[in-house]
């Protein structure tokens, strides 16, 4: 009795964990959808310009050169901005691989399962929530500064003031109406968001060119001398602090690949918009700040609006309100972009089957899910209305920079992933039961896919070894050849993000010891960043496949690798509070998933049409939570948890991987 028990617990976990690791299987047709293509690349690099040029120019730049970096925010910007782009090219391919909505979630789908793509996207319903609340509160709060403090005062007087910790000083009414109106705004259709959005970053874009050009005409090289502090007041350490900060300045431009259901051609839209925008917004940061540090000493900022104040000390009223103006229409384009982006990361959920099927639906008259806009935009602005502009700010850096890791480690695992090839597999009924169904079955696959392949390809060469060992490194295969293409990379991807978040720990809490040589703290490090070193050869020594990509990451997998430890070693350093408040975000989506995605996932249905992304494996498993043997139909043949992890038995295990590559290129001579 108590075996069966056992029994029965092992398979009711097996099948739980089998539901979670499942991949998202992409329809033949990507380009088919329910949503209005009607996008150029010109409207997509608008977009992201618009996301990430708002609050981040405005607020920030002032915010951290006073307190945090002084000239030195050049350097904050310039950080920021490199580790901004590692992340962005890995979202650029995706973006041309599946140009559907639902930005870092679908891709985590498709690539490392069903379990982290609902982290993942519950994170980033999250991030985008919390990125039009701050948004709403910085455009109040300019608003606020330009009359005076009149609305705040008034406020006050009425409703009183707030006393809880971490709430704002007082109910902020102006910041809710403001995302329920631009809610409302975005429900005309994508094409007029997009027209609009496009006039007011056209707008802020000629400001910030009036602010560098009045600026660098009245800089004073003496407000970077040392009677002023210097270039680097607060050392180095503060243009690290300062590049965290400015961090949040760049987080609109997954908004791009949020729109790629949305383009007219995604494979070209994508990666160019994404590069374009990024580049031209980090050059305009650069020089923005620049120019402020060159008009007015550090000690004269003004942090809530440094900008007009800087130009109102020069006696230049005409271009305080210019800036005024091309503030908050900077700041509107934000709050766009955060309110365009989350309700179609609920209808890409949603549609998974992973959130509540209400918010699946899409409007036939606009084409846009209105349901999702009004939840999202009831939930912002009750998040703006009582909350502190740096708590949302700080709370929103954290998910944003999960989901940066996830992508970049998702865009490694794709490329050492073996694809399957296409063709189309005509079955012909047969009479149930039947001795011979199996025989004919496997016939007609093999007159359907009998296609000339007497002279094969380098296309065809190169899906066959992707994901195994190179030429010259096929002394590693009695090591790393005995498992599933592409699994060694994937194992050595989880070591990797594992050993970074190692390593950054223990530069934060032992520096000391590391920068006094302690023999201990040494040899721990040393051993670390050994291991997470191997793990990138590792990767390195397997072959890639990159058929049909039209944007490809430069330099895979050091590129991705970068951008994950430096994600990671950004997460290691915010506040300790930050980190309680996302756990408890992240159990309250745990609830909502075992209680109702992973009951009703449209993954766990049974498809008719494989992945274009899945490996061969993967194509060849069994219904979920069966106990047919994958393997021949064998009756009784138990696989462990391993080898349903890497593809292979341990028959299998006895096979060299020289032999079957060439049993499978011997089929195209």
């Amino acid at each position: 009795m108590p075996s069966s028990r056992r029994a029965i617990l092992r398979h009711i976990l097996s099948g739980i964990c089998t539901k979670m690791n499942r991949t998202k299987s992409v329809p033949t047709d990507v380009m088919e959808t329910p949503l209005n293509r009607c996008l150029n690349t010109f409207d997509i690099a608008l977009l992201g310009i618009g996301h990430m040029v708002g609050a981040g120019i405005y607020v920030l730049t002032g915010t951290v050169a006073k307190e945090m970096a002084g000239p030195g925010i050049i350097l904050s910007f310039i950080l920021a901005g490199v580790i901004s782009m590692l992340a962005a090219l890995c979202y650029a391919e995706f973006g041309t691989r599946v140009p559907k909505a639902g930005s870092a979630y679908v891709y985590t789908y498709i690539s490392m399962g069903e379990f982290w793509a609902f982290v993942i996207g519950w994170n980033i319903l999250l991030e985008h929530m919390l990125g039009a609340a701050s948004v709403a509160r910085a455009w109040s709060g300019y608003v606020d500064s330009m009359l005076g403090g009149w609305i705040g005062n008034t406020t006050l007087e009425l409703t009183g003031g707030i006393h809880e910790p971490g709430l704002a000083q007082y109910p902020d009414i102006l910041a809710f109406l403001v995302c329920i109106v631009y809610a409302a705004a975005l429900a005309g259709g994508v094409k007029a968001t997009a027209v609009f959005n496009s006039l007011l970053t056209l707008v802020n874009i000629a400001v910030m060119i009036l602010v560098i050009s009045v600026g660098f005409w009245y800089a004073d090289s003496k407000n970077w001398s040392e009677a002023e502090g210097g270039f680097l007041p607060y050392g180095i350490g503060g243009v690290i602090a300062g590049a965290a900060t400015c961090f949040y300045a760049f987080v609109g431009f997954d908004s791009i690949a949020t729109s790629g259901e949305e383009a007219k051609n995604p494979s070209v839209s994508i990666p160019v918009a994404t590069v374009i925008s990024l580049f031209v917004v980090t050059v305009g940061y650069i020089l923005v700040s620049a120019a402020l540090t060159l008009m007015i000493p550090i000690s004269e900022i003004n942090p809530a609006a440094s900008l007009p104040e800087a130009f109102g000390q020069l006696n230049l009223s005409w271009a305080k309100y210019l800036i005024s103006i091309g503030a908050l229409c900077g700041m509107t384009t934000t709050l766009l972009g955060s309110l365009f982006a989350l309700p179609r990361c609920m209808y890409a959920m949603a549609s998974d089957g992973l959130l509540f099927s209400c918010f699946g639906k899409i409007n036939p008259t606009t084409q846009v899910p209105l349901l999702n806009l009004v939840v999202s935009g009831v939930m912002s602005a009750c998040l703006a209305l009582v909350f502190d502009l740096a708590k949302l700010v700080e709370f929103m850096s954290i998910g944003t920079l999960l989901a940066y890791t996830i992508v970049s480690a998702s865009v490694i695992i794709l490329r050492y992933r073996p694809i399957e090839r296409l063709h189309t597999t005509i079955r012909v009924p047969a009479v149930a039961g039947s001795p011979d169904d199996d025989d004919d079955e496997d016939e007609e696959e093999v007159s359907q896919s009998s296609m000339d392949t007497s002279s094969p390809t380098s296309e065809m060469i190169e899906e066959v070894l992707a994901g195994r060992l190179k030429s010259q490194f096929r002394c590693l295969e009695p090591l790393l050849g005995r498992f599933e293409p592409g699994s060694v990379v994937s194992v050595a991807v989880m070591l990797f993000i594992f050993l970074s978040f190692a390593i950054c720990v223990e530069l934060k809490v032992s520096w000391t010891q590391l920068y006094t040589g302690t023999w201990w703290a040494l040899i721990i490090y040393g051993f670390i960043i050994f291991a997470a070193s191997t793990c990138v050869a590792v990767m390195a020594v397997h072959n890639q496949n990159t058929r049909g990509l039209v944007f490809k990451v430069p330099l895979v997998p050091f590129v991705p690798a970068l951008g994950i430890f430096c994600n990671i070693l950004l997460m290691v350093h915010l506040d300790a509070v930050t980190w309680v408040r996302f756990f408890v975000w992240v159990c309250i989506g745990m609830v909502v998933y075992f209680l109702y995605g992973i009951r009703n996932s449209k993954e766990g249905e049974v498809c008719s049409s494989y992945s274009i992304l899945m490996t061969t494996s993967e194509a060849g498993k069994v219904p979920w939570g069966s106990f047919k043997a994958s393997s021949g139909g064998k009756k009784g043949n138990k696989h462990s948890i391993f080898e349903r992890f890497t593809g292979r038995s341990k028959a299998e295990d006895k096979k060299s991987i020289v032999e079957e590559s060439e049993n499978e290129t011997s089929g195209y001579s």
